[in-house]
């Protein structure tokens, strides 16, 4: 396996200054993140390290330089849409801007994007799945002419309330994803797994490691900390950040030992990506490089 980091955490800097922090600290990968130059539509998001818009033979020459002379690698494109947001139109340029990055990773050799399958949050399950089906199967489709894996992450991405009830990403638990692979069937459609997004749905974060196994791509490496008390007065069925919080790996619930040890014995050798959302080192860039290392210093000893 090999551990890096999602650029997202370091919007500030240049992809080189970066691949040069990843280098410096002894990171061997990093995911990129491929927003499209503008906005930040929420935290974490519209970060541009690699612009897919116009990008070219001369752009992926570039950028492969900038990692080779570093000796660090990109394990993959990171762009996190709602391509089944109600808004058709609004919709569309996700799906536009997705095929982009697919493409993108292709002229630069990655080969792995990674993103969200998405969700009209005020339907169910059910009441998405046609839509599912519509954009996804084509999407698959044109990644796989181009030689490229995309990694769902399993966020159910429900923390403002704009995003109640269902939540704006669909593939949140192993009986969807069961769903979903039935349905696409494709070896280029997988995971890019997140341990933590299970453990606050209450659900055991290592089970689905053996079965799914063939299917994680990728790998998203943040803990997070239940409020057992807060839980008690609000439950469940509460948006969720008013019982939990994101934490950098060994400040949460996670035993990262088991969590790394398990991904060894199904047979994952990809990359371990540190995600930094832990609100006590977002203060300054010094801090959220600092968040970096720790985390690094507690996975490292279980990535070898």
């Amino acid at each position: 396996m090999k551990l890096g980091f999602v650029t997202a955490i370091l919007a500030e800097l240049s992809l080189e200054e970066v691949v040069g922090f990843a280098k410096g600290e002894g990171f061997e990968c990093v995911e990129v993140m491929c927003w499209p130059v503008g906005k930040a539509e929420r935290r974490y998001a519209g970060v541009t390290h690699i612009d897919a818009v116009g990008f070219g033979a001369g752009e992926a020459g570039r950028v492969k330089e900038v990692c080779m002379k570093a000796g660090v690698s990109i394990s993959g494109l990171g762009y996190y849409p709602n391509p089944l947001c109600p808004d058709a139109a609004e919709a569309e340029v996700y799906v536009g801007h997705i095929r982009k990055v697919i493409e993108t990773a292709a002229l630069l050799g990655v080969n792995q994007m990674n993103t969200f399958v998405g969700r009209d949050w005020g339907k169910s399950v059910e009441g998405n799945w046609g839509r599912f089906k519509a954009v996804w199967g084509p999407l698959v489709r044109f990644a796989e002419d181009r030689g490229v894996r995309i990694g769902i992450e399993n966020c159910p991405m429900f923390f403002t309330n704009d995003e109640w009830p269902g939540g704006k990403n669909l593939a949140v638990s192993p009986a969807i994803w069961r769903r979903m692979f039935g349905e696409i069937p494709s070896e280029n459609f997988g995971l890019n797994y997140d341990p933590s997004h299970l453990v606050w749905q209450r659900m055991d974060w290592c089970k689905p490691l053996k079965e799914f196994a063939g299917r994680i791509f990728h790998v998203h490496a943040k803990d997070v900390k239940i409020e057992r008390e807060k839980l008690d007065e609000v439950g469940i069925l509460a948006n969720p950040l008013q019982y939990h919080s994101p934490r950098i790996p060994g400040r949460g619930e996670i035993d990262w030992g088991v969590f790394l040890g398990e991904l060894k014995r199904v047979g994952y050798d990809g990359a371990v990506c540190i995600e930094v959302e832990d609100r006590d080192f977002e203060g300054t860039l010094a801090l959220r490089k600092e968040a970096i290392r720790r985390a690094g210093a507690v996975l490292r000893p279980f990535v070898k």
